[in-house]
Formats: structure tokens, sequence, C-alpha cells
């Protein structure tokens, strides 16, 4: 009887898998941006996987010889003023940025999230208390605060994550308020305040997970405003320093020799930057299109 139940129990478990496998990729086919996007994200996931392992060239090697070398066979996006070859640059690099747009988007969305809930289920002061920090914080632009503390704290890896989450957590912390104002109110909240739940459990247990979809699709969203912030800063010589693979620091670097005719220096690196920006944000506006459909 026991082994019946186990042999049930695993044919529906991998049906489930199957239909839920079935769902995404139909999903996927009606939406081509989504494809697109994910496609994209796959390639720069390889590349972070894999890629600094297959670069013929470290990072920081310099060769005089062949410096601001256009693109060829040997260097297919060309050298620096330094003969370092640009690919492995740009391939080393790649694991920094998505290290500090996942650890900014991390941090935002847990902190702004906890903090929204919070906000939005007991309302009366401290809503009034959150909201006014939140609008001082919205008064300035994400990137300019981000300098701003970035100056103040240092350009240090984990000084550029913290500026960069600073900035982002006012926007998580307005979507799960706005969520959590309306869940509130739902029958499945009341019910699991009349079985005796305490406060926090009601917030972060019953009510935050069902209201996550928003702050998921603006997560999405905010990796490659992570990207484009932490490059911004590193051109601007507020973010990573040289001669780190950074491609923000690349493009800075590189946008020197524009002029002279190199400019592979630093097209090559942008294009990566935007590229991947492009991802993300494709990826974004499909989720909020399929989400948007499936809510009618």
């Amino acid at each position: 009887m026991a082994v019946e139940e186990s042999v049930a129990a695993w044919d529906v478990a991998r049906t489930t898998r199957e239909s839920v496998l079935r769902r995404f990729w139909r999903t996927t086919r009606e939406h081509r941006t989504l494809l697109a996007g994910l496609l994209i994200l796959a390639v720069m996931l390889f590349v972070v996987a894999v890629g600094p392992a297959l670069t013929p060239y470290g990072p920081l090697k310099t060769n005089p010889a062949i410096k601001l070398q256009s693109p060829s066979i040997a260097h297919p996006m060309g050298t620096d003023n330094f003969g370092r070859d640009i690919l492995s640059r740009v391939i080393h690099g790649a694991r920094l940025d998505l290290l500090i747009a996942f650890s900014v988007v991390a941090i935002a969305l847990g902190i702004g999230s906890m903090v929204g809930t919070l906000s939005g289920y007991y309302g009366g002061l401290v809503d009034d208390v959150v909201m006014r920090i939140t609008d001082v914080l919205f008064a300035f632009p994400s990137f300019i605060l981000a300098m701003a503390i970035t100056a103040m704290l240092g350009n240090t890896t984990s000084n550029i994550i913290i500026a960069i989450s600073v900035a982002y957590i006012p926007y998580f912390v307005r979507l799960s308020r706005g969520e959590i104002l309306k869940a509130r109110e739902l029958d499945y909240a009341d019910a699991a305040r009349c079985v005796g739940n305490p406060d926090w459990r009601i917030m972060y247990v019953h009510l935050l997970p069902n209201c996550l979809t928003p702050s998921l699709v603006q997560a999405t969203l905010c990796l490659g405003w992570a990207i484009l912030d932490a490059s911004g800063l590193a051109f601007l010589g507020l973010g990573i320093r040289p001669p780190t693979p950074e491609w923000g620091v690349l493009v800075s670097e590189g946008a020197q020799n524009i002029i002279s005719g190199h400019w592979w220096t630093s097209v090559f690196p942008g294009a990566v930057i935007v590229f991947t920006a492009l991802g993300f944000n494709l990826v974004s506006d499909s989720l909020r299109d399929i989400i948007a459909l499936e809510e009618r």
C-alpha cells in the first residue's frame, strides 16, 4: 500500500512538472519578446559560468607591442592602450557587473518589501513616517542618489552595492505597501487573524508571499538599471577602479580613443552593457504583460 501511494505521489509530481514546463514553453512561444530576453540572459549567464575559463588571455595581461590593435581573429574585440585583450576583459567583467546587479536587487527587494509590508499593514503613524522617508528618497534621481552615497562611502564594490540598493529600495516599498493595503482586507487575512496568528506571521507568511508579483517584475527591471548605474558610476570615476575589468571602466578607458579612430575600445564594452540591460528590460516588460492578461 505504501509503495502504491509513493508511486502515485511520484506520478502526480511528474505530471505537475510536465504541465508547468508545457505552460512555460507555450507562454514563451506566444511572447516573442520574452523569448528574446531569455535568450540574451542565457547567453550572458553562459558567459559568466564558463567564459573566463575559455578566454586565451588574462584580463590584466598587458602587451605594449599590440596596443590599440583593431579587431582580428586573435583579438575579436581588439586591444586597448596597454595591449590587453578587450574580449577577455569584457567576459571577466560580466561576473562583477552581474554580481553587483543581483546583490543590489536582492537587498532592495528584501528590505523594501519588508518595510512596505510593515507600512501597509499597520498604517497610521508608521505609514506616515515610512512614506515621508520614501518621498525624500524619491526626490532625487536614483543615479544621482547613488553617486552621492558612493562619494561619501568610497568606491569599493560593497559600497557601490549599498549605494545603488538604497536608491532602489523606495520602489519596492511603494509596490509592497500598495499590495498589502488591498490584501489586508481580504478574507484569508481575516481568517489568519481569527485563528490567533501574530502580526509578523500574518504580514510575512500570509500576506507578503501573495503580494510579491509586482515587486518581482520590478526586480527584473531593476537588474538592468543596476548594471547601467554601476557602469555609469565607473565611467564617472566613482565606481570600480581601473584596472579591474568592469564594463563601465572599459568604456571610460576607451572613450579617449574614439577621436583618434580606435572606436572598438569603448564601443564593444558599451554594446555589451546595452545588450544585457535590453535582455532584462524585455523579460520585465513581457512578465508585466503576461500578468496583466491573467488578471483580466
